[in-house]
């Protein structure tokens, strides 16, 4: 049981797979901060100067007039977060996107691949005639004489 667990993980699907997401993990962190330190205070500068992360509006409960999103949620009001909600979407879009043209740039590079090893074939000369197809000519050859 122990081996076929070890060839399982041993499997380069699997390794790629947790390579994937560790690589992924760390992408995510980057990606968070590009949205909220570049992308979310240029769309604030857009909005009047306005915090895009800390848009909300209460739903129940008493928030002070011009508090934080995160002090909001510690006073215990029910708070309806567009703005966080907002940041995630933007995440995704540019997640999506950055995935979106590394598998264009991979699959650029595999057609180019696929092409030279297509034009490779098309210029090598066409294979001789095999042994067996040499012998039986000689044969044919041999007997008609």
């Amino acid at each position: 049981m122990l081996r076929e667990f070890r060839d399982f993980i041993a499997r380069g699907n699997v390794m790629d797979l947790a390579v994937g997401i560790i690589i992924g993990a760390a992408f995510t962190a980057i990606v968070s901060s590009l949205v909220g330190d570049l992308i979310n205070p240029l769309i604030g500068l857009v909005l009047g100067g306005v915090d895009f992360s800390n848009m909300y509006f209460v739903m129940s409960g008493e928030v002070a007039d011009g508090a934080s999103l995160a002090t909001a949620r510690d006073s215990g009001a029910a708070v309806f977060a567009y703005g966080a909600f907002i940041t995630a979407v933007i995440n995704f879009l540019i997640i999506a996107f950055v995935v979106f043209m590394l598998v264009k740039a991979l699959n650029k590079i595999k057609d180019a691949t696929i092409k030279k090893d297509a034009a490779a074939a098309a210029a090598a000369p066409p294979p001789g005639p095999t042994s067996e197809q040499l012998l039986t000519e000689i044969r044919d050859l041999l007997r008609t004489r």
